[in-house]
């Protein structure tokens, strides 16, 4: 079940709601569990042992929680935190990493001549298992830290990991950020109105943006890039720029919408990352719970900046390689995630500054690494990856360029008012229009015209699935 999903907002969210808002407050924090166990459920019943890993997860988590806040000695607490991590970080290898070493593995055991071929072992993926790892980590590397109190309600620990908002594709939240709301938190019928506005702008975003912009790189994937045009190349390239942003966006701006609802404040994802300067400030804009992670509970404990330059590139190195392997068990995002380590260790030797004070340069810059970054990032065949951008550049490959077909004038017609959208809504202008005249009574039937035209669109079948589901 998906929020952009006419099952979601017509029969789930409404009933969950009615009966979150009567309950007395001592029993929303079960209903929010028991609610959330419950979609999850319904999303993995083809696959219930995904539900019995979640659960798994939750029981575990708890427990090893417990026994590490209740140890006194540093090595006791140490071991169990080690025990948490490897716990957590087996059922992650095995699902999403165990079949890529696998077959990396016999490659290398045929290129030496070794006549053995071990079993891949392949499943699809746990929906939101990158996500809910990552939380449960957290929590046990605070509980370590001394940073927060064990948790001692098993149903507001259940809750914090599995809260639906947030659990299938984030935002990561920690759980010293969320356990003072997880005791204290007020609903009110004005943070229902305004998670209602902020759900029904994520839905627009997803459903009218994201669907049909990613109609154009369908189409140039459908094609064939090795009969598309140069022009058509950097108009496919923009399409799925825009897409992989208004869908992530979009489901990030419904997660948060739906907390504000129940009384949470989930943290803010993006901050029109389209905008920026420099890949560096990018990667502060976008995604912004999955970097603050990995810098929390990676990049810090390894040293940081403080221990020299070396060692600031070593632990630099290590954060951009796990951040690409995270996003998926493919020798493309191990190359995407050296390639942004390599461009912000080139920004942070001069070209920062240089971006920063001229700032036409950088947006200029940043329009030709946005989408070449991304092309990395979608195309997962490396094979293909190169075909591309050969198609990008024809004249660096010594080849003729791909311009007299007339398949870009085609689709550029069909897309044009879609990607002029995007271009529009990618940067703060809407937002900044939007928060002065957040209350007016256009406002209200601007929203309601957007809510519904989504319905229709879900309801004719124009709907596609969330794009960072798969990672």
């Amino acid at each position: 079940m998906v929020f952009s999903s006419l099952e979601f907002i017509f029969r789930f969210l409404p009933l969950f709601l009615i009966i979150y808002y009567i309950i007395p407050y001592s029993w929303k924090n079960f209903w929010l569990f028991a609610g959330s166990l419950g979609f999850y459920f319904y999303g993995v019943r083809d696959t219930p042992f995904y539900f019995v890993l979640l659960v798994l997860s939750i029981l575990v988590n708890y427990r090893i929680g417990i026994l590490i806040g209740r140890r006194r000695l540093g090595r006791l607490r140490k071991r169990w935190l080690v025990c948490g991590i490897i716990y957590n970080l087996s059922w992650l290898i095995l699902f999403k990493y165990s079949a890529f070493i696998v077959q990396n593995v016999n490659l290398l055991l045929g290129r030496a001549g070794i006549p053995l071929n071990l079993p891949v072992f392949a499943p699809v993926l746990p929906v939101g298992i990158s996500f809910y790892t990552f939380q449960a980590v957290s929590y046990l590397a605070d509980v370590y830290r001394k940073t927060v109190p064990y948790e001692r309600s098993m149903v507001g620990f259940g809750m914090y990991i599995s809260m639906f908002p947030q659990l299938i594709a984030g935002p990561i939240v920690t759980y010293s950020s969320m356990r003072a709301q997880i005791g204290r938190r007020k609903v009110t019928f004005r943070a229902i109105e305004d998670g209602l506005r902020e759900f029904t702008i994520g839905l627009g975003f997803k459903v009218l943006l994201a669907n049909r912009v990613g109609g154009l790189w369908t189409e140039v994937q459908t094609i064939g890039y090795e009969s598309i045009s140069t022009p058509l190349a950097w108009l496919g390239l923009a399409a799925f720029s825009l897409q992989i942003y208004f869908d992530f966006c979009g489901y990030s701006l419904m997660a948060k919408g739906l907390g504000t609802m129940m009384g949470f404040k989930l943290p803010n994802n993006f901050s029109h990352p389209y905008m920026s300067l420099s890949m560096t400030e990018f990667w502060r804009r976008w995604h912004i719970t999955l970097g603050s992670w990995f810098r929390e509970y990676v990049y810090i404990p390894l040293g940081g900046n403080r221990r020299g330059a070396v060692l600031t590139i070593r632990n630099l190195l290590a954060v951009w390689l796990l951040t690409g392997f995270w996003h998926g068990a493919s020798w493309n995002f191990i190359i995407w995630g050296l390639l942004l380590f390599l461009i912000m260790s080139i920004e942070r030797l001069g070209l920062l500054r240089v971006l920063e004070r001229r700032r036409v340069i950088g947006h200029l810059y940043m329009v030709l690494m946005i989408p070449l970054t991304w092309l990395v990032f979608a195309v997962t065949d490396v094979r293909q990856m190169l075909l591309y951008f050969q198609r990008l550049f024809p004249f660096l490959m010594k080849q003729n360029l791909f311009y007299f077909s007339g398949d870009y004038l085609k689709y550029g017609k069909l897309y044009a008012v879609s990607i002029a959208a995007g271009l529009v809504f990618m940067t703060d202008i809407p937002c900044r229009i939007y928060n002065r005249h957040k209350y007016s009574l256009v406002t209200a039937f601007v929203l309601l015209a957007v809510f519904w035209a989504c319905v229709y669109c879900i309801h004719i079948g124009m709907d596609d699935p969330f794009l960072y589901f798969r990672f």
